[in-house]
């Protein structure tokens, strides 16, 4: 038994009818078409004019991070200093009196003094010498002491406001603890003593 191929229907002739309503009224176009209309140079026809702009834009950038570290608008900060856990950790830090805060500026002064005072009395170069390793190793001692004191205080602190430590809290607090209060950015917004925010 010999089975035949159904003849193919006879090809329907576009009508220069309207389209139906609801449609777009033009065929849809390929795929080669759509990646054509995409395509756009890699190279910008003015590059010194594109760079310039660039340039431009990035500078505004920074000197809108600048000024919102310092008047501590948090929308523009940059991103590691954003979020409500890190304002807190500031404001936990900057409430308190830290002993880095008092002891680098001091014995910034003291290794002024050694370095110039064996200059005019050489004989005292010994006692100099052995008085400031102490005064150096004592407060890094101290130092050391009141980071882990912030530690532990900003871990009880963390977890009982919102549940949790994040990652990097406790090291973004400590590194905040050792600077001069005056140097710090993003600038403190509340006073020694007063209550975080």
């Amino acid at each position: 038994m010999i089975f035949r191929k159904s003849e193919p229907p006879h090809p329907v002739e576009q009508s220069s009818a309207p389209s139906r309503p609801g449609t777009k009224g033009r065929p849809t176009r390929t795929r080669k078409e759509a990646e054509a209309a995409r395509r756009r140079p890699l190279v910008v026809d003015d590059r010194k004019e594109a760079r310039k702009r660039d340039r431009e834009r990035a500078s505004q950038e920074r000197m809108e991070a600048q000024q919102a570290l310092v008047t501590g608008d948090e929308r523009k900060m940059p991103a590691q200093h954003r979020g409500p856990e890190r304002r807190y950790v500031r404001d936990v830090v900057d409430s308190r009196r830290n002993v880095a805060e008092y002891f680098f500026p001091i014995a910034l002064v003291f290794m002024l003094v050694a370095l110039v005072l064996p200059l005019i009395r050489p004989e005292i170069t010994t006692a100099m010498s052995t008085g400031m390793i102490v005064v150096l190793w004592g407060g890094i001692a101290l130092c050391v002491i009141d980071s882990l004191v912030l530690r532990r205080s900003l871990r009880a602190k963390l977890t009982e406001r919102f549940g949790s430590v994040g990652q990097g809290l406790v090291g973004y607090g400590i590194m905040r603890a050792i600077q001069i209060r005056r140097f710090r950015l993003p600038k403190p917004q509340i006073k020694h003593g007063e209550a975080p925010r």
